[in-house]
């Protein structure tokens, strides 16, 4: 006879992949309901932006199928984020669940649009998304989201100032262009540099956010620091490009962030190759080939994805229509959208374990 018990008990050897877990020891197979030969029950994934999300359903449906007398499965799907968790001497960010930092170890690799691309594809898929432009002295964030002629919102508080982020495309977003002049410099030593980051982190109306997305400025400086010990991080994502200058930076970045004990979520490699858009079949290794996997394996960390470079990545920057909304079919956006779906899962792993 088919009843609760029965359902979880053929669904207890499906597993979660990247967790190699049970779903049920998990709690992620909820309200399970039995009428008749129809079955129903409730997924709770760890992120909105699962990449395996279909997988895992038609595990499900044929754990369940097995059991004489079904007839239907039903599995609705939703989404509950791990939150990570502060060590002694830091302070989390209130609502927020997950910060990852985007970082490269020098400028010019796109680290900004490998950001912003994935902090619109994760809102895309379901997410609460914020967007923190940490890169005080090149803050190129507003453009790139279309939203450099808004003014931002100060409210005054007993705590002190509170700023309202910005919102386009299901993200929010801060960054130092909103503070100044657009061709005015930032010349600012550490301590100043250290304050306004920490006042975008705690002064900020974020509400409730499933990742908070860190772009970093390029190097290994006091940006850096501030953030790997003053808030829990789910992890840090370097960008670099396949030539041999850019992965030298890129390793010092990384070894940065492991002796800061933050965990290194993998590579993106930007700049892959380029697709002419006469030739859409041709690519060409403008920036060499191949360096991105080979310092991953070298470093023992994961190779997240690589982006090829295309004219509409970049007109996407410039136009502040990111290539994830403006073309979505574009070999960029997929291959940013899949190294999102990574980030997500990876950040899942890392706060359940």
């Amino acid at each position: 006879m088919l009843d609760t018990k029965s359902i979880l008990d053929v669904l207890r050897p499906v597993q979660d992949p990247e967790l190699q877990k049970s779903l049920v020891d998990l709690n992620m197979i909820r309200n399970v309901a039995v009428d008749g030969g129809k079955v129903s029950f409730t997924l709770v994934l760890t992120t909105p932006a699962c990449p395996l999300r279909e997988f895992i359903v038609q595990d499900c449906q044929k754990a369940v199928k097995q059991l004489p007398g079904v007839e239907t499965v039903e599995v609705a799907v939703t989404a509950e984020t791990p939150q990570q968790k502060a060590l002694p001497n830091q302070q989390s960010v209130f609502g927020t669940k997950n910060i990852i930092a985007i970082s490269s170890g020098k400028g010019g690799v796109g680290k900004s649009t490998v950001a912003v691309n994935v902090a619109v594809s994760l809102a895309q898929l379901g997410a609460k998304v914020g967007l923190l432009d940490a890169d005080i002295y090149g803050p190129n964030v507003p453009t790139m989201l279309g939203l450099e002629n808004v003014d931002i919102k100060v409210d005054k508080g007993q705590q002190g100032d509170i700023l309202e982020p910005a919102f386009n495309y299901g993200v929010k977003m801060v960054s130092m262009g909103f503070l100044i002049d657009p061709d005015q410099p930032v010349m600012w030593r550490g301590p100043m540099l250290n304050g306004i980051i920490r006042q975008f982190l705690y002064q900020v109306n974020w509400g409730s956010l499933d990742y908070l997305v860190v772009d970093m400025p390029p190097g290994t400086g006091d940006a850096q620091l501030t953030l790997a010990q003053a808030v829990p991080m789910a992890g840090a994502v370097i960008v670099t490009t396949p030539q041999t200058v850019s992965l030298l930076d890129a390793r010092r970045g990384l070894k940065m962030f492991q002796q800061l004990g933050v965990n290194v979520l993998g590579i993106v490699e930007n700049m892959s190759y380029f697709i002419p858009p006469d030739l859409p079949d041709r690519t060409y290794d403008l920036f060499g080939s191949g360096g991105g996997e080979k310092t991953s394996k070298e470093l023992n960390v994961p190779l997240l994805g690589c982006i090829p470079l295309e004219i509409a990545l970049r007109e996407g920057g410039d136009s502040g229509v990111p290539i994830v909304m403006s073309s979505p079919e574009s070999a960029s956006a997929k291959a940013l959208k899949a190294i999102a779906q990574q980030i997500a899962a990876k950040v899942s792993v890392a706060a359940l374990t």
